[in-house]
């Protein structure tokens, strides 16, 4: 098994359509794909009303391929005894062997869906770009019902996930033959995403996501042979007198996530008070022995933070700048260009402008790529979707699945995670996602606590669910 899934841009998936075509008979990658959403549809109508025969199903069709998929999807659940009425937005273009076997079976052609239990967005497939049309708008904001996407939710951008008017939010998306970019980057308006393999034969990925298993199966644990030293020491220079929270959340989360030694720089009397097991001193020159750092959370950006990151910069030591570090470099960016070390950036979007003077605009995927391989360095730009550049490798992304960690302090948590795996000696990229992926489960962790329905959390007991969360992915690669 895969240790990543990959999502493909629509170029890419064409292109391995196009090969596909030429190994199988023409229409069964359309029957595969179809048969494959009415049987999510089918499932969907059992969970909800105990059964299949006598729902109501609607489509909403557009023209070309993704539209076919939802007639022949309609004609199949229409021989399972469902009700299934159909909406052509444009007539003339709609696929004539789908409507036909749709009509075959009893399906109805309306100009409005009446009263049905369930619909089906079959509106554009990746062919599709910008908002829906005023039309289909008009239809979607009629629905009141579940909405089943057809491979993605109409109105999306299928390579960058983004919405710039009317759009499709899904309850489920049905994804045909291959991840696409938006199935990571807008999961809000994808909702539950369901792969149906159709016998694509996909390239590596340019664009890919941690396996949480593959996380939990590389993450540093001691072994036999190990001691404080081996496991690796993470050096923290976060916090301050003014900004005591974000050294003992940076710093606690380093101490939280590896079994090695956590040294502290500065003068933060919090970080010491709250964890005794932290090593401290006052300057750089006295830290001792240290295989990464961390930078930046509440660290000030007065000329004696400056120089203190141009010390930590100076080393031939993985380095992890956030939050203060970053509005430093924002100034000053010769102190990390030219850099083998590995580096690791963590902006937020605003942090993001601040070092490029351009928000990362609609595909963000696109900018963080641009500004890593521009500056040499590995970005991690926070978000719903994470996502994570290094040069000249794949980028990753982590869908943290909710926003539970959209809370301040939380990106001072992250960077102490980071930070461990980095001197536990992971690799840059890897430790951004796998870090990304703990801190976001950890935040639903804390958000649920047990219970069934979530409340909102601040970073403080996201921290205390590190451990936690390690353990979840843990269990998952030894299930």
């Amino acid at each position: 098994m895969s240790d990543r899934r990959g999502y493909y841009t629509a170029d890419e998936v064409r292109a391995a359509e196009a090969e596909l075509f030429t190994r199988v008979p023409a229409g069964l990658p359309m029957r595969r794909a179809a048969y494959g959403l009415a049987t999510v549809v089918a499932d969907e109508l059992r969970s909800a009303t105990g059964g299949v025969v006598g729902r109501a199903v609607g489509l909403l069709v557009g023209s070309g391929d993704n539209g076919g998929d939802a007639l022949w999807a309609g004609s199949m659940l229409a021989r399972r005894g469902v009700a299934v009425s159909a909406v052509l937005l444009n007539p003339e273009r709609a696929h004539r062997e789908g409507l036909a076997a749709l009509r075959k079976c009893g399906g109805r052609v309306v100009e409005r869906l009446g009263a049905v239990d369930l619909v089906i967005d079959g509106i554009v497939g990746i062919s599709g770009h910008g908002p829906l049309r005023l039309e289909a708008a008009d239809h979607v904001a009629a629905v009141d019902v579940p909405i089943i996407a057809a491979d993605l939710p109409s109105g999306v951008d299928p390579d960058t996930g983004a919405v710039s008017g009317p759009a499709v939010r899904a309850e489920v998306t049905v994804a045909f033959g291959a991840y696409k970019p938006v199935h990571a980057l807008a999961t809000p308006h994808c909702g539950r995403i369901v792969l149906v393999p159709i016998g694509l034969q996909l390239p590596e990925p340019e664009l890919a996501q941690l396996e949480p298993a593959a996380i939990g199966a590389q993450w540093p644990v001691p072994r036999a042979s190990d001691d404080k030293y081996s496991q690796g020491v993470v050096g923290v220079c976060a916090g301050s007198a003014k900004y005591p929270g974000a050294g003992v959340l940076s710093t606690g989360a380093a101490v939280a996530a590896t079994s090695g030694m956590v040294r502290y720089v500065g003068d933060d009397a919090e970080v010491l008070a709250k964890l005794p097991e932290v090593v401290a001193s006052r300057t750089f020159s006295d830290a001792g022995r240290v295989q990464a750092w961390v930078f930046g959370p509440g660290a000030g950006t007065d000329s004696a933070a400056r120089d203190r990151l141009a010390e930590v910069l100076g080393t031939e030591l993985p380095v992890v700048v956030d939050a203060d570090g970053l509005t430093l470099l924002a100034a000053e960016p010769g102190l990390v260009r030219g850099r083998t070390a590995p580096t690791v950036l963590t902006p937020h979007a605003g942090e993001f402008a601040r070092l490029t003077g351009a928000d990362p605009g609609p595909d963000r995927v696109a900018a963080v790529r641009a500004l890593a391989d521009d500056w040499q360095v590995t970005v991690l730009l926070k978000g719903r979707a994470t996502i994570i550049a290094a040069p000249g490798e794949p980028t990753l992304v982590n869908d943290a699945r909710g926003s539970w960690a959209a809370t301040a302090g939380s990106g001072d948590v992250l960077s102490g995670i980071l930070g461990a795996l980095l001197a536990a000696g992971r690799t840059s990229a890897w430790s951004a996602a796998a870090a990304a992926r703990v801190h976001a489960l950890a935040a639903n962790l804390a958000a649920y606590e047990g219970e069934p329905a979530a409340a909102p959390i601040s970073a403080s007991p996201l921290l205390a669910h590190i451990r936690s969360a390690v353990r979840v992915l843990r269990e998952l690669a030894e299930a």
